[in-house]
């Protein structure tokens, strides 16, 4: 999961989406809460417009640029509390309430351009606020502020003018604010994603057997049994696969335990990769046994699979390294299948497991490399 330099974001979009909607409860929270606050200062420095323009002038010059933020603004920050914005929507939301308001600064700054100094202090703070509290992307965000200080730059020239020694100290601390706000978005970019992907790593380590990246027990006894016995009582019939390969102790004693961590290793990518994605579930069962669930299959299709299993692993042929000598496993397999959506059923996929595992003994009391079945009512 590899960052843009540039942004701290992640490269690949996927990863990108995943943080994102990971982090889409804060963002909203935060957005709202900022928008709200803004609202309140930016409405607040109406004074200073009387205190400069006269309560009529600044009737009539600013208070409707200050109104227009206010209800933009805060128009955004009652959609975020209320309603459930996409990460779209938000940045959106974010991107557009920044658009008003810097629009209405730059009203503001023709109106009252004998204070440039002051209004060179209010951009700078306003640049923090974009970079750093109101949750956007990066990109956006570096374009509005890098146009707004140029658009700021460009009226202190056309109706202020001042003496170069003063025009070049302001911009020279207009772009450090820029380049100090955009390093530190960028850093608080990558911090948030760093910690994003160490829970990942935590939460795959939980869930997930470390050999092969397949699920383990604890998974399945905490998530799998619960969900996928809820599902099977809407959607009907459930099959599971218990398989074992055979004579693995004499492969660990003839070629060594790290060819035979190959083995396994081989057994469950050919398992993870012939069942459906995000719809069946491999479980590492024990050393070098294996559970499939196959929610929405009957007995049939779960000893179609198998026999698929069956026959390929025992075609496929592994390489021991040391040697070059080549080495052909097989594997032995239990299936049992219910429909849990029938009236009056009772079975639980605890039942369907023990089912199985007692026909992959079957299996391995007739002569191994088979496949036995049993459907429960």
């Amino acid at each position: 999961m590899s960052m843009y330099s540039l942004t701290g974001e992640f490269v690949s979009p996927t990863s990108e989406r995943a943080f994102l909607t990971h982090q889409l409860e804060r963002t909203r929270s935060l957005l709202g809460f900022t928008l709200l606050f803004c609202v309140v200062f930016f409405l607040s420095f109406f004074a200073t417009d009387v205190a400069v323009l006269g309560l009529q002038a600044a009737l009539d010059l600013t208070l409707l640029p200050r109104l227009a933020v206010g209800l933009v603004a805060g128009v955004c920050a009652w959609l975020v509390y209320r309603r459930a914005l996409s990460v779209f929507a938000t940045r959106l939301a974010a991107s557009l309430s920044e658009l008003t308001a810097l629009g209405s600064f730059m009203l503001i700054v023709q109106h009252r351009p004998q204070e440039a100094h002051w209004h060179a202090m209010s951009l700078s703070i306003m640049l923090m606020v974009i970079y750093l509290y109101i949750p956007n992307r990066l990109t956006y965000a570096l374009a509005l502020a890098g146009c707004a200080t140029i658009v700021f730059i460009g009226l202190v020239l056309n109706l202020a003018p001042m003496e170069a020694a003063d025009l070049l100290t302001m911009s020279m601390l207009l772009v450090l604010v820029n380049t100090f706000g955009l390093l530190g978005a960028r850093r608080y970019n990558q911090v948030a994603r760093e910690e994003f992907r160490l829970q990942l790593d935590l939460k795959r380590n939980a869930e997930r057997d470390h050999l092969t990246g397949c699920y383990n027990r604890r998974y399945l006894h905490e998530h799998l049994l619960g969900a996928e016995l809820a599902r099977a009582r809407r959607c009907g019939p459930l099959a599971v696969v218990l398989c074992d390969i055979d004579h693995f102790k004499r492969i660990n004693d003839t070629f060594g335990h790290h060819q035979g961590d190959a083995v396994i290793r081989c057994f469950a990518q050919l398992l993870q990769d012939t069942v459906r994605a995000e719809v069946d579930s491999v479980v590492r069962y024990g050393g070098e046994e294996f559970l499939l669930i196959l929610p929405n299959t009957d007995l049939a299709g779960g000893r179609q699979l198998a026999e698929r299993l069956r026959a390929a692993f025992a075609a496929s042929c592994m390489t021991v390294e040391e040697s070059r000598e080549p080495l052909q496993a097989t594997a032995s397999f239990g299936v049992a299948g219910a429909d849990f959506a029938r009236p009056g059923s009772h079975t639980t996929l605890s039942d369907l497991i023990l089912a199985a595992d007692k026909r992959l003994y079957d299996a391995k009391r007739n002569g191994r490399n088979r496949v036995e079945t049993i459907e429960l009512a």
